[in-house]
């Protein structure tokens, strides 16, 4: 017998039987009783009914189980119910024809409609389907479903125990199901999770269901079944009855057909002569082949709305907002299960035009795998926005996916040792796209060359677990061109690389690029506009800012995607242009990032400048002249570097003049060293042991703080990034410090934290403590008691500075 899915992949039309329940009673199934228990009842019957829809040519017979499940069956076993009849279904059928295991609806609502969880209708659609398998069917058929969360239960439930087909229909009335979900949506979300056939059926005659079909074709790629009503219901007496002849229902046909339709058949009200008549009209037409507008379109999906991702499309930004970096009151209501400030986020972006919301609940005692489901309900309920799943932590990913209504958005899957081997099968299994990020090992990969290798490697991972690049939106991984010059430039050749020779469409976190720099809507709306040029497709932002809704607008218009500028002439015919100037604050001297200086007439000054080139010289000079070193460092580089850190606090100065300043410090003092060693005067320094904490690789931020250490008379110990906390707490022994500062950018990581802290205890070490990182709170430094905490390099050398003044004299040293 041939294989149903090598039957779907050749280009006949495949012909499905009509209505069951008609059948049913005018072979005596009293009114009111469950056809399914009349079934098992009377299988005699059921053969019968199978069997004529055979003789009227039909090519797939559906089972008697569309009430199948336990929900529906009144305490009766779901499975050998469900067995019984699927091989009623196959005894009629033969090798020629095919049995398709009907699944429908449960009858109740799963969170938060109703008060059934996703898993409940997974585990009963289990015991339907491990029946209709073990009876001999084909193909797992979930109809007439008209709530997404449901139908996607059914395809779930397929794929746990089953390796059969899967077709999903949905039923619509008014261009719309039962609970909102629109044609479009549908066919978005099934095709993200890969089923085999999409259908709709019931609700309509045919040609209320051609307008169905037609609004499924934008973005169809699945072959497509359609299966209506003959005609809409009339009351005649006490009866409903559909009155639509075989005849005129036949007729029909070639419109379906023509709209691209590769199966048909029929609902309510069908008999086999309907069935029969449809045959003898398709005769040997074919189906107009499928052209989706865009194909392998990557698409976020929610119950109630699709957000398109692909290249050559309106670029979507994902507001950033739901997060609780730097976010006291969000963090403090995540802490408290609390969704206020969330929600209040997620209606202003949505307001704003943001089409997907980012969602991350990672802050300090939070449970996500508790909270970011319940978080991602709530939000389901409230607003049509598609979710993107902000997490590192894998658990919380999976619960989330187990309960969203839709296709959510997964941020994000790296090259981080077994995360595409847990994430991906679940991307693939829930049909979530997910970012792709470029990350492998404990190196960022800095030039294009190299992000381009990770991520063909990736999805070449990918493909080997059998996950389907329509699923895959690649992050281009911004990293601040405060730190490297050609940061912008690396994200536009990947870009540009994945579009044009990959198909795929690329996000970034576009506030990455402008980190540590001045006027950082400028930079960020800028570089959008260049990106979107290039091909980018979304980018992660805060959709509250105006520059980037006007970088965005402007650049949709000019690339020739916004037609007749009408967008754009609706949401800019009134503006004007602002009267806010950028450029160096006035009374300060503030310098841009790479323009010409005049040669520093000091060595204070050359400090603030940040003056490298010329501070070595500056300092050979004031030695010539007699200078004592002990004053130059005193006097000078330290009131110079003090001056650059008020700056830094005031807003003045941005993280690469910082930088800058602290670098041109080392150098001069790396010249006076020697000297100050000689004269015996420098004595022991405190010293302090840095490390990024074990799991967590990002270091920029402690490199900033170990410079700025290191200028303020701390004698630093960096250890690197991804330390364990017995390596640090051996180190603080070995070197007898009087600190130890510890970094973390991720909610994974930063609770490693508290081993360090710990360790030390048990070693009966009395070195303090410091910690820093974009995710730290006071909260969470005292909940692991930590000494202190700060938010920059600044900060933290002020911090230091006080614990260390104020540790036991025999370790604190001493301090410039």
């Amino acid at each position: 017998m041939p294989n149903f899915r090598t039957a779907l992949a050749a280009a006949r039309p495949i012909l499905f039987d009509g209505g069951m329940g008609t059948l049913l009673q005018a072979k005596g199934m009293p009114a009111g009783q469950s056809p399914e228990l009349f079934g098992m009842a009377h299988p005699e019957v059921v053969r019968a009914c199978h069997a004529e829809y055979v003789a009227a040519g039909a090519h797939v017979v559906t089972t008697n189980t569309f009430g199948g499940s336990p929900y529906k069956l009144h305490g009766e076993d779901a499975r050998p119910v469900n067995r019984e009849l699927a091989a009623a279904a196959r005894a009629a059928a033969g090798d020629a024809v095919f049995v398709a295991g009907s699944v429908g609806p449960t009858g109740v609502f799963c969170r938060p409609l109703g008060e059934a969880t996703f898993r409940d209708l997974v585990e009963a659609f289990k015991q339907q389907i491990q029946g209709l398998a073990e009876g001999g069917v084909d193909l797992i058929l979930a109809e007439t479903h008209f709530d997404l969360a449901e139908i996607r239960a059914v395809v779930v439930a397929a794929r746990e125990v089953c390796d059969l087909p899967v077709g999903a229909s949905m039923t619509f009335e008014n261009g719309v199901s039962l609970t909102g979900t629109t044609p479009a949506v549908f066919v978005d979300t099934m095709q993200n999770m890969g089923v085999e056939l999409i259908g709709t059926n019931c609700s309509t005659g045919p040609e209320g269901m051609l307008d169905v079909v037609r609004s499924m074709l934008g973005r169809l790629e699945t072959p497509l079944l359609a299966e209506p009503n003959a005609g809409l219901p009339v009351l005649e007496g006490e009866r409903t009855v559909f009155p639509m002849g075989p005849e005129e229902f036949a007729s029909h046909a070639r419109g379906f057909l023509d709209a691209g339709v590769r199966c048909l058949g029929g609902c309510c009200g069908t008999t086999p002569t309907h069935i029969a008549r449809l045959v003898a009209a398709v005769g040997d037409a074919l189906p107009a082949p499928l052209s989706a507008d865009v194909p392998g379109c990557l698409t976020a999906t929610s119950r109630a709305a699709s957000a398109p991702v692909a290249v050559g499309l309106p670029c979507a930004i994902i507001g950033e907002r739901i997060n609780p970096t730097g976010k006291k009151q969000l963090t403090a209501e995540l802490q408290a299960g609390q969704f206020t400030q969330a929600m209040a986020f997620a209606k202003e972006q949505i307001a704003l035009g943001a089409p997907i919301l980012d969602v991350n609940v990672g802050a300090s005692m939070v449970d996500e795998p508790a909270l970011l489901p319940e978080l991602a309900l709530a939000l389901s309920g409230r607003f049509p926005a598609p979710l993107c799943l902000d997490t590192s932590n894998a658990d919380a990913t999976e619960a989330a996916l187990a309960v969203y209504p839709g296709s959510a958005l997964v941020n994000s899957i790296s090259g981080e040792p077994g995360r595409m081997e847990r994430l991906g099968p679940l991307c693939r299994k829930y049909g979530a796209p997910f970012i792709l990020l470029p990350l492998e090992g404990r190196k960022l990969p800095a030039t294009a060359a190299e992000r381009i290798r990770v991520i063909e490697t990736l999805l070449a991972q990918a493909e080997s677990l059998g996950i389907p690049r329509r699923l895959v939106l690649v992050d281009v991984l911004a990293l601040t061109v405060s730190s490297r010059a050609d940061a912008a430039r690396a994200c536009l050749e990947t870009i540009r690389h994945c579009a044009d020779n990959l198909g795929l469409p690329t996000v970034m976190g576009l506030s990455n690029i402008s980190f540590g720099l001045p006027a950082r809507e400028l930079l960020n709306a800028t570089f959008l506009s260049m990106c979107m040029a290039s091909g980018m497709a979304a980018c992660i932002a805060n959709p509250g800012s105006a520059r980037i809704r006007e970088a965005l607008a402007a650049s949709e218009v000019l690339l020739g995607r916004d037609a007749q500028a009408a967008s754009f002439i609706s949401g800019f015919s009134e503006w004007t242009p602002g009267t806010g100037a950028a450029g160096t604050p006035t009374g300060s001297t503030a310098t841009n990032i790479g323009a010409k200086k005049a040669k520093a007439a000091g060595l204070r000054e050359a400090v603030v400048q940040g003056d490298r080139e010329n501070i070595v010289s500056l300092v050979e000079a004031e030695l010539a002249d007699g200078a004592d070193p002990f004053a130059l460092v005193d006097e000078k580089l330290i009131p110079g570097i003090t001056e650059v850190g008020e700056k830094y606090e005031q807003r003045i100065y941005f993280l690469p003049q910082l930088i800058r300043s602290a670098e041109t410090m080392q150098a001069a003092f790396d010249r006076l060293k020697p000297l100050l060693e000689e004269h015996g005067g420098a004595g022991e320094k405190p010293v302090i042991i840095m490390a990024t904490v074990e799991g967590d690789i990002h270091d920029i931020g402690k490199n900033i703080v170990c410079l700025m250490l290191k200028n303020h008379g701390f004698e630093v110990v960096d250890l690197g990034k991804d330390v364990s906390a017995a390596r640090i707490v051996d180190a603080a022994e070995t070197h007898k410090a009087v600190l130890v500062g510890l970094s973390a950018l991720m909610t994974t990581t930063m609770v490693r934290m508290r081993d360090t802290i710990e360790l030390l205890r048990e070693r009966n070490l009395d070195t303090r403590v410091i910690i820093g990182g974009a995710v730290i709170t006071g909260q969470f430094a005292e909940s692991i008691g930590a000494d202190g905490w700060s938010t920059d390099a600044v900060e933290a050398v002020k911090l230091a500075k006080r614990l260390a003044e104020a540790a036991p004299a025999q370790t604190k040293g001493r301090l410039q």
